[in-house]
């Protein structure tokens, strides 16, 4: 699918470059600008600051004179209004409309915004095959235009696939059977040698230990994380004498 992002009389240039970061996070770059405000908006320095590095999208940016001209080659044209109007296509969210949209027949299609001040003029939203709103709170739906066309190429990123999502960190596996148990015969040997555990009344700690780290998983470097603890507790019980742990297990255990 071909895409294309048009705005109207873009009245702040600093929209203009929010419009292109939004685009290229999504991975679009057909930008047309329709009679902006400013003649030189796309070399502006509020417009390069907003863009945060999506200078590529400014340098192929286009800017027409009229919408006959930003609709150039276009086959299915997004109106983006809030507002239903008289006469005018259906009003649909985003993801109702362009997940069909992106499984049919291919198209090249073209989001229209309006400018910041006035909106979308009745006779542009009567072009359009839909008219795309935002579910919004209705009680405050006043979306910026950058945030709006983040959300518009999002929705249309994910109905054509999306990219796929990436751990930070390496998957991790969790520790086997036999080191948990090693673990934790460690750990009973250091909860006696700090007087925690009475291993002539042991009760039920170290099963309900062993269920604990059961549900926990842990992986192999916690275990060792956590015969480490075992250690640090066994060498501070032989290094000073030996007197009561003012912490004591719970007679229920």
């Amino acid at each position: 699918m071909r895409t294309r992002f048009i705005l109207i009389q873009t009245s702040h240039a600093g929209n203009v470059g929010a419009a292109a970061r939004a685009m290229k996070t999504m991975g679009f770059g057909d930008l047309v600008l329709v009679a902006p405000r400013w003649a030189n908006v796309l070399r502006r320095e509020e417009t390069i600051q907003r863009a945060s590095g999506a200078l590529d999208v400014l340098a192929n940016a286009r800017i027409v004179e009229t919408l006959d001209e930003a609709l150039d080659g276009v086959t299915h044209l997004c109106a983006t209004a809030m507002v239903p109007r008289d006469f005018g296509p259906p009003t649909r969210t985003p993801r109702e409309h362009l997940e069909p949209l992106a499984s049919g027949e291919e198209q090249h299609v073209a989001f229209l915004f309006g400018s910041e001040r006035f909106g979308m003029r009745n006779e542009d939203v009567y072009r359009c095959n839909v008219a795309l709103s935002i579910p919004t709170d209705p009680k405050f739906g006043s979306l910026n235009l950058g945030a709006a066309i983040q959300v518009v190429a999002y929705e249309w990123r994910l109905a054509l696939g999306g990219y796929e999502v990436r751990d930070a960190t390496a998957p991790v596996r969790a520790a086997d059977a036999q080191a948990v148990a090693g673990m934790l015969d460690h750990w009973e040997r250091s909860l006696v040698d700090i007087g925690f555990l009475d291993p002539e009344a042991p009760k039920k700690l170290m099963p309900r230990l062993q269920q604990l780290f059961n549900r926990a998983q842990p992986t192999q470097e916690e275990i060792h994380i956590l015969r480490g603890i075992a250690k640090a507790m066994a060498d501070a019980a032989r290094g000073g004498p030996k007197t009561p742990s003012p912490v004591r297990e719970d007679p229920g255990l």
